[in-house]
C-alpha cells in the first residue's frame, strides 16, 4: 500500500511556541514540516513569516525533512544559502515568478547547497507553466484551494479544476521525471481527501486540519493519516 506523505503545513501555527507545536506534529506521525513564507506584496495575510528564523527555531527539534514554501517575486543566492545553512531541506517557489534564466540559476544555487528544489503552480496557473522545467525539479507542487466554500480568512475548500489538473500533473511527472514527487496544499482536511488522493498524489500539506484541531495536534495528524491510508486501502494504491 502506498505511504502518501504529511506535510504539516505551519500556516495556522502559534508562532509563539513554533518549537513544541512542530515536535508535536512530527512525533504523532507527520513526514515533512512545511513552513510558509511570503514578503509584502504575495498572500497577503502570511506576510513576512517562515523563512529561514523559523526554520532555525524548529530545526533542532525535528530530524525529519523541512521544506519551505515561499510566496515572493524574488529570491537570491544569499537567500538560499541562508535556508541551506539552518537546515532546510527544499525550496519550494512559484512558477508564474520563477520562469527561464532566473529559475536555472535557483536550481543550480540549490543543487550548490544541497537542498532539492519544487515548483508550485498556484492557484488558477496553468500547468503549462512548468511543461520544461518538470525534468529538473525534485516537487510538482499544486496549490488545490479556490475562491467557494470559504470564511474568506482560513477555511478554504478546493476548487473545481483541480481534480483535472492533478491527474494531468500525475501523468506529466509519471512520463517526464518519476522521481519528482506530486504534492497537493490548500483546503485539504480529513474529510474531503478521497477524490484528489484517487489522483495519486506523493504528499498532502494539511494545516489548519492539525493544528486547529478542536482535539489537539496529535489527534489532528491520526485523524488525517487514518482517512489518507483509507483511502489508500480503498482505491487499490
Amino acid at each position: 500500500m502506498k505511504h502518501i506523505k504529511i506535510a504539516a503545513g505551519l500556516a495556522h501555527v502559534n508562532y509563539g511556541n513554533i518549537a513544541a507545536v512542530v515536535k508535536e506534529a512530527m512525533d504523532a506521525g507527520a513526514d515533512y514540516v512545511h513552513s510558509d513564507a511570503a514578503d509584502m506584496y504575495n498572500l497577503k495575510n502570511m506576510q513576512l513569516m517562515g523563512g529561514h528564523q523559523i526554520i532555525e527555531g524548529i530545526r533542532p527539534v525535528t530530524d525529519k525533512m523541512i521544506e519551505c514554501h515561499i510566496y515572493t517575486t524574488e529570491c537570491d543566492r544569499l537567500f538560499i544559502e541562508k535556508l541551506a545553512k539552518v537546515g532546510c531541506n527544499m525550496l519550494i517557489i512559484p512558477a508564474e515568478q520563477f520562469l527561464g534564466a532566473p529559475l536555472a540559476y535557483i536550481i543550480n544555487y540549490c543543487r550548490e547547497f544541497g537542498m532539492k528544489v519544487g515548483l508550485t503552480v498556484g492557484c488558477y496557473t496553468p500547468l503549462c507553466f512548468v511543461d520544461e522545467a518538470i525534468y529538473d525539479i525534485d516537487r510538482l507542487h499544486i496549490v488545490t484551494h479556490g475562491v467557494d466554500e470559504t470564511d474568506g480568512q482560513e477555511n478554504w475548500g478546493w476548487r473545481r479544476s483541480v481534480i483535472d489538473m492533478v491527474k494531468r500533473a500525475r501523468k506529466m511527472i509519471d512520463e517526464k521525471n518519476p522521481k519528482c514527487e506530486l504534492a497537493i496544499d490548500g483546503g485539504l482536511r480529513s474529510d474531503n481527501l478521497e477524490p484528489l488522493i484517487e489522483c495519486n498524489p506523493d504528499v498532502i500539506v494539511l494545516s489548519s486540519a492539525i493544528f486547529r484541531e478542536k482535539d489537539g495536534i496529535t489527534a489532528g495528524v491520526q485523524k488525517c493519516r487514518k482517512a489518507i491510508d483509507e483511502s489508500v486501502a480503498k482505491l487499490g494504491l
